[in-house]
């Protein structure tokens, strides 16, 4: 297999569309698609394994029997792909399908030209003024708060580091899922500082980022006001552990009570 698409899954088994996911499948012998189920409390497993059965060599499922959070469930997605296939590129969008197929084949064509051994292409909901983004009410709002505070964070010019569409070779997906994340939902941003981290000034020439056509704000994946609040917390968190800062008790007590029921599909 050439290609590897990474999806976690939690309780999902209302939302997924197989009926899309098996005509890719059809069309495209090169792709493995890797479900992750993150603990889900619903019959999600059931599915991925019903689905899987009907595709033996193109459809994988690793079930992860507690839920960890997105994080470390595409974590878990890519360290199978690393260790039981010979994928050269290796990608993750959402289960719901919110970017959809031609997108990511657009962004795969992108990566596939860039001859770069370490490479990453992701997709972007705020480049285009042609696209059809569909995002709704509060979290169109949200996301722009949030997409402030965060490009503060990461500094390296980049308009959408939250789009769940990313595709990475093989020697950079290595590299950035080695380690665990320290955030549940926003590891996003802890992938390119950890890319500032192995490439420093180079990094700019490491990553494409790249207009999506379509993008729908799917029903069942919502940014609370609540969720929103605990973002600056985390991104304190992610900052000082990556510049080598030091956070004080009394952050951390702040931080551990606002993310104690951190929702898995919590993500702007």
């Amino acid at each position: 297999m050439k290609n590897a698409i990474v999806i976690p899954c939690y309780n999902e088994s209302s939302r997924l569309k197989f009926d899309d996911f098996q005509t890719f499948i059809n069309q495209h012998e090169d792709y493995i698609i890797c479900f992750v189920n993150d603990g889900s409390s619903d019959d999600t497993i059931d599915y991925l394994n019903r689905f899987q059965n009907k595709n033996i060599n193109k459809v994988a499922v690793v079930d992860l029997e507690v839920n960890q959070g997105k994080a470390e469930a595409v974590r878990a997605g890519v360290h199978y792909i690393l260790e039981n296939t010979n994928a050269d590129y290796i990608g993750f969008i959402d289960a719901d399908l919110s970017t959809d197929f031609n997108d990511y084949k657009g962004l795969m064509g992108q990566i596939e030209n860039s001859n770069r051994e370490d490479y990453l292409v992701f997709g972007s909901r705020k480049l285009s003024e042609d696209s059809n983004i569909d995002r709704k009410g509060f979290r169109d709002i949200a996301s722009t708060i949030v997409g402030l505070c965060i490009s503060f964070v990461v500094a390296l010019n980049i308009k959408d580091t939250q789009c769940g569409a990313k595709i990475f070779t093989r020697s950079l997906a290595s590299k950035v899922f080695k380690q665990s994340f320290i955030s549940r939902w926003l590891f996003d941003i802890e992938i390119f500082l950890r890319m500032k981290n192995l490439f420093g000034e180079n990094t700019k020439r490491t990553f494409q980022e790249c207009a999506l056509m379509n993008w729908e704000d799917v029903d069942g994946s919502k940014l609370s006001l609540k969720d929103s609040v605990k973002i600056p917390f985390m991104l304190g968190r992610i900052a000082t552990t990556y510049f080598g800062m030091r956070m004080t008790n009394s952050f951390d007590m702040m931080l551990d009570a606002l993310t104690s029921s951190t929702d898995y599909r919590t993500y702007p």
